[in-house]
């Protein structure tokens, strides 16, 4: 895919800016991303400051044809409804929300077996301990009975308040998940259909939309 760039109409992308050349640059989609340029334009081709002939270039590069003209990608790439940059940084979005999705429910399903099952293997410990300082100590059978009765039930509570965080940990999750993961162009959410799955699609489902995920 080739989009040229210049004053002439003849172009993809028509440029009204005195310093620009009739035909003055195009930008050449590759796999490794997009290559600009410059098409021995007059006043020359610039990226971050520096005068190219030909460069990789991205969305948050600075961009000049001539002395004046800034060119923003994002908006050369939108004439012919082509998304692709926008739509790559949704593999982050997508990715990162099940890390985070798989890191809540293991941590906090580990933390629930740690509060109920500890507090039953507490009276077997002080049993364990009463024994060995000795049986007869009136005090030590006190804290015994009164661990063996309590604990049980304070470690089903604690389980129980860990295991109600989870829904409440996912659901806000969740919640960002449906405002980032969404069509770049027209903000559909995506659901949770992986990345990989959009891409394949290569363009919105929505009928008015049908931004372009994918470059041909």
């Amino acid at each position: 895919m080739i989009i040229k760039i210049g004053k002439a109409v003849d172009n993809n992308f028509i440029v009204n800016d005195p310093h620009v050349s009739r035909h003055h640059a195009q930008l050449i989609h590759k796999e490794e991303g997009w290559i600009l340029e410059d098409l021995n334009s007059t006043n020359g081709t610039f990226v971050n400051g520096v005068q190219i002939v030909k460069k990789y270039v991205t969305l948050t590069d600075t961009i000049k044809l001539g002395d004046n003209y800034v060119l923003d990608i994002s908006e050369v790439l939108k004439f012919n409804n082509d998304y692709s940059e926008e739509f790559l940084a949704l593999k982050k979005v997508y990715d990162n929300y099940i890390q985070e999705k798989v890191r809540i429910q293991s941590a906090n399903q580990f933390k629930t077996r740690i509060f109920q099952s500890l507090p039953f293997a507490l009276p077997g410990i002080i049993g364990i301990i009463i024994g060995f300082l000795g049986e007869r100590n009136p005090l030590l059978l006190g804290v015994s009975l009164f661990i063996a009765i309590c604990a049980p039930t304070i470690g089903i509570y604690l389980g129980a308040k860990q295991s109600a965080k989870i829904p409440l940990l996912l659901q806000d999750l969740v919640n960002q998940f449906k405002i980032d993961y969404v069509c770049p162009k027209c903000g559909t959410f995506l659901g949770e259909v992986p990345w990989e799955s959009l891409r394949n699609r290569k363009q919105c489902p929505v009928s008015s939309c049908k931004a372009k995920w994918v470059s041909e």
